[in-house]
C-alpha cells in the first residue's frame, strides 16, 4: 500500500508503508484447511446416518442424553434396561418381537457411534472456531458465516432427535418428512462449509457478469464465453442436485426402494399403476410408494442429463480450473447414476445404499466446487483482504519517511 505524504515545502511523494508482524493479521489459508478438513468429517457423518438408518437402528436409544448419553451401557443390568425400554416402542412390538438382547446390541452400537461422531465433529468444529476468534484471525467477511455454520451444527443435532421422536409412540419408522429435512439440512451445513473454505483457501468469487469490464474482454478474446446465463446454470444444477437428494431421503423414509425394482420401467410401465391412487393428490409427492420413486428417478435423470448437457456446453471454453471441476462433476454424476440403478437392482443392500448417499454428497459438492470456479476473485489475496492498517502505523511511517 503506498500513500502521499505532504508539507509545505515538498511535493507530492509515495511512500510504501511498512506493515511490521502483527499475530492479530487474519490467517485465512488455516481457517479454510480447517474447513476444508471439517467438511471431510461431515461427509463422514452423512454416510454414518446412511447406514444407521439402512440397519433400521435409528430407533434403538429412545433417549436424547447430549452429555451423560456419550457412555454406552457397560454392565448386564444396563443393557437389560436399554433393551426394555426399546420393547416399549412400536417398532419392536410390531416389527421385532423376536428380537433378541444380541440384536439389539447390534442396532444400538449403530446408532450409538452415530450420535458419538456427531458430537466429535461439533467439538471439531467448535473448538477452532473459539481458538481462532479469540485471537481474531478469522476475516470479517467469514466471522458471521462460521458462526452461522455452527448454528446449523446445532440445529442439525436438534433435527436429529426431532425426526427420531416422530417413530417412538406411533410409527414403526421415522417420519419420511423429518427424514428428508434431516439429510437436507446436513447437504446444506456440508455445501455452505465447502463453499466458505473455497472462499478462504481461492479467494472469494464475483459472478462473471459482474466481472470488470476489461477482464470479460480479456476473456471473450480468449475465446471464454461470459454470458449471463453461464451464471445461472451452476446454482441450478447445485438447487437440483439437491432436491434430488431430498426425494431420495423420501424413497428412504418410505422403504420405496424395495419396490419396483426393475429399471427402466416399473412393473412393466413407464408411470407405475397406482401413481396417483392418495387423495388429496399431493400427498402422492410424499406418500406414495410408487410416486416417490418414481419422481426420484425422473429428478436423477434429469439431473443426470442436465450435467451432461452443462459439460459440453462449458468444458471447452473455460479456464483450467473449472475444465478440471467441471470434469469432475461428471464423473461424480456418472458414478451416481450407476450407484442408483444398482442400488435399486439388488433391492437397496446396505453398502450401496451408504455408497449411494455418500454420492448424492459428493456430487453436490462436486457442484458446489464448480459454481465456485466459475468467477473471478474479488480479491487477489485472500490473506490480505480484511487487512485494516492501524493509525499506530501510519506515524510510524511517517516518521520514518521525515
Amino acid at each position: 500500500m503506498t500513500l502521499p505524504l505532504m508539507n509545505a515545502t515538498t511535493q507530492t511523494k509515495p511512500y510504501r508503508i511498512p506493515v511490521p508482524p502483527d499475530p492479530r493479521i487474519p490467517a485465512p489459508r488455516a481457517i479454510g484447511i480447517w474447513l476444508a478438513a471439517w467438511s471431510v468429517v461431515c461427509f463422514a457423518i452423512v454416510l454414518v446416518g446412511g447406514a444407521t438408518r439402512l440397519t433400521e437402528s435409528g430407533l434403538s436409544i429412545t433417549e436424547w442424553k447430549p452429555v451423560t448419553g456419550i457412555i454406552p451401557p457397560h454392565t448386564a443390568a444396563q443393557w437389560a434396561a436399554e433393551f426394555e425400554k426399546y420393547q416399549r416402542i412400536p417398532q419392536y412390538q410390531r416389527l421385532n418381537p423376536d428380537m433378541t438382547l444380541e440384536g439389539f446390541k447390534a442396532i444400538y452400537r449403530f446408532e450409538f457411534w452415530h450420535r458419538i461422531v456427531a458430537r466429535l465433529a461439533g467439538l471439531a468444529f467448535a473448538i477452532p472456531f473459539a481458538w481462532f476468534a479469540l485471537r481474531r484471525r478469522i476475516p470479517p467477511f467469514a466471522q458471521r458465516r462460521i458462526a452461522g455454520l455452527l448454528v446449523l451444527l446445532a440445529a442439525q443435532g436438534a433435527m436429529g432427535w426431532w425426526m427420531v421422536a416422530s417413530g417412538l409412540s406411533v410409527r414403526t419408522e421415522v417420519s419420511q418428512y423429518r427424514l428428508a429435512a434431516h439429510l437436507t439440512l446436513a447437504l446444506i451445513l456440508l455445501g455452505a462449509t465447502v463453499w466458505t473454505a473455497a472462499d478462504l483457501l481461492e479467494g472469494r468469487r464475483t459472478p462473471r457478469s459482474l466481472a470488470p469490464l476489461s477482464s470479460r474482454a480479456s476473456e471473450a478474446s480468449r475465446g471464454i464465453r461470459t454470458s449471463g446465463w453461464r451464471d445461472r446454470l451452476l446454482p441450478c444444477l447445485v438447487a437440483l442436485a439437491g432436491l434430488t437428494a431430498a426425494s431420495g431421503a423420501l424413497v428412504a423414509g418410505l422403504r420405496a426402494g424395495r419396490v419396483y425394482n426393475t429399471f427402466p420401467l416399473m412393473a412393466g410401465h413407464l408411470v407405475p399403476p397406482g401413481y396417483a391412487q392418495l387423495s388429496p393428490r399431493w400427498r402422492n409427492l410424499f406418500e406414495n410408494h410408487a410416486a416417490v420413486q418414481f419422481d426420484h428417478r425422473v429428478l436423477a435423470l434429469t439431473t443426470f442429463f442436465a450435467v451432461v448437457a452443462t459439460w459440453v456446453a462449458l468444458r471447452w471454453s473455460s479456464p483450467p480450473r473449472l475444465a478440471q471441476r467441471l470434469d469432475l462433476v461428471l464423473g461424480a454424476a456418472m458414478l451416481q447414476l450407476a450407484l442408483g440403478i444398482s442400488t435399486l437392482l439388488l433391492r437397496v443392500p446396505v453398502s450401496l445404499g451408504v455408497a449411494h448417499q455418500g454420492g448424492a454428497a459428493l456430487l453436490l459438492v462436486a457442484l458446489i466446487l464448480a459454481w465456485h470456479a466459475d468467477g473471478l476473485p474479488r480479491v487477489a489475496a485472500p490473506e490480505l483482504a480484511d487487512l485494516t492498517i492501524p493509525p499506530s502505523y501510519l506515524t510510524f511511517a511517517s516518521a520514518e519517511a521525515r
